[in-house]
């Protein structure tokens, strides 16, 4: 899914409620945009699931997110790119969550790490460097071991997007490339 097309809303009416409408994509890219935390679900070498919470950021239509070689979602990418964001919230009555299925993919465009580094920095106060293989925490940053490796840089380009928003009708979305 990219920024040039806006993916067609299609409602599940079998899992919405009556008189329920399809959430729009400017509704759920504003949600992608403005959440700070997403739980990454990967999948082991063993075939058993793995759930981690992390920050992502949505830029040109996919979300980006950072973790260390040794992190057992990032094992579980080099085995296995396909994976699922999900963000929302927890409240029953209300709310809008949004799972992103897609794969996983290194990004090394610098251009693209830049902007992603002002990103986590600005939204939240969480400096990151850019070197040839990712990021690198900051030495003045609040990260944990700046000495570390570099970081890989993943984005995920969505293959199906669902949204579900609860309120005055409950209302299951899906959208495709």
């Amino acid at each position: 899914m990219t920024t040039s097309t806006t993916p067609e809303p299609v409602l599940h009416p079998e899992f919405s409620s009556p008189g329920a409408v399809a959430t729009s994509w400017a509704e759920v890219a504003a949600a992608l945009d403005g959440a700070e935390m997403f739980r990454l679900s990967t999948v082991r070498a063993d075939g058993r699931p793995h759930v981690c919470p992390l920050p992502a950021m949505w830029l040109d239509g996919a979300l980006y997110f950072v973790t260390g070689w040794e992190e057992q979602k990032a094992r579980n990418l080099v085995h296995d790119q396909r994976c699922v964001l999900t963000t929302g919230t927890d409240a029953y009555r209300h709310g809008l969550d949004v799972v992103v299925e897609g794969r996983a993919e290194r990004c090394t465009d610098r251009a693209v790490l830049e902007t992603l580094a002002r990103m986590w920095r600005d939204r939240l106060d969480w400096p990151y460097d850019v070197d040839d293989d990712g990021f690198r925490h900051h030495a003045d940053g609040l990260a944990p071991n700046p000495d570390a490796a570099s970081l890989p840089v993943f984005g995920v380009r969505p293959d199906k997007v669902l949204s579900f928003s609860r309120g005055d009708h409950f209302a299951q979305t899906r959208f495709r490339p």
